[in-house]
């Protein structure tokens, strides 16, 4: 459905604001609207898309989202683009958890692939992205965790069990995940991995070092830490 279409609008401002018994009826009036995708073949979304989409927390979230399940939406809907994400990963990607706590309660999956990251799963999307609320919800309701996501969330315990494992992580695993602890401001969990040989001034995602990232994600102690350790900023272009 095109997106100038005054259904599609009205169907949008109704989810934008919150109004559920609009909605309801809407949906009842026009039940092809419950898995219409708004856009063209080049790039499209459903309407729990829309639900979802950045900035997320709008009014009633959580109710829109359970109306539109109720209509018939797919929760494992696709974005049709340079990416494949869902709902969920929206959500994620929003820190927008209790409408991500309704989407897994009607059925998302958690693990679900086609992340801007990597083409990942919804907690590649919050980790990366900084969204702390929903990484650790995901975590809590079952995510599986890589060593750069414990590494970013501070999941010491985690994270020392890789070096249990056959083979232990790889360097550039542990530079990733350094990296990830310092996006995260996670200063034990940096320091851990520091002694295990990461690399301090890796220049990583966004041409960021970890002192960079550190310092974007407002972590004062643990930039002071990096630099008494000898850690540099990225080089100027």
């Amino acid at each position: 459905m095109d997106t100038e279409d005054p259904l599609a609008h009205t169907a949008v401002d109704a989810i934008h604001t919150g109004d559920i018994p609009a909605l309801q009826r809407l949906l009842a009036d026009h039940p092809e609207l419950a898995t219409v995708q708004l856009g063209d073949s080049g790039m499209a979304r459903s309407l729990l898309h829309v639900a979802t989409d950045w900035p997320g927390h709008y009014p009633n979230g959580p109710a829109v989202v359970t109306a539109l399940v109720a209509a018939g939406a797919d929760v494992h809907a696709r974005f049709t683009g340079p990416h494949t994400e869902t709902p969920l990963h929206w959500a994620a990607s929003s820190d927008d958890v209790a409408v991500l706590d309704t989407l897994l309660d009607t059925g998302a999956d958690i693990e679900a692939p086609g992340a801007v990251i990597g083409g990942g799963t919804p907690l590649d999307d919050a980790v990366a992205f900084g969204q702390w609320n929903a990484a650790r919800r995901l975590v809590e309701r079952g995510a599986h965790t890589t060593l750069w996501h414990a590494a970013a969330l501070g999941l010491i315990d985690r994270v020392a069990s890789y070096w249990d494992k056959t083979p232990p992580p790889s360097p550039d695993e542990v530079t990733h995940a350094f990296w990830s602890a310092c996006h995260g401001g996670q200063r034990r969990t940096a320091g851990y991995l520091l002694d295990r040989d990461a690399d301090l001034n890796w220049v990583g995602y966004d041409d960021l070092t970890p002192l960079d990232t550190a310092a974007r994600a407002g972590a004062d102690e643990l930039v002071a830490w990096l630099r008494s350790r000898g850690a540099r900023p990225s080089p100027t272009p």
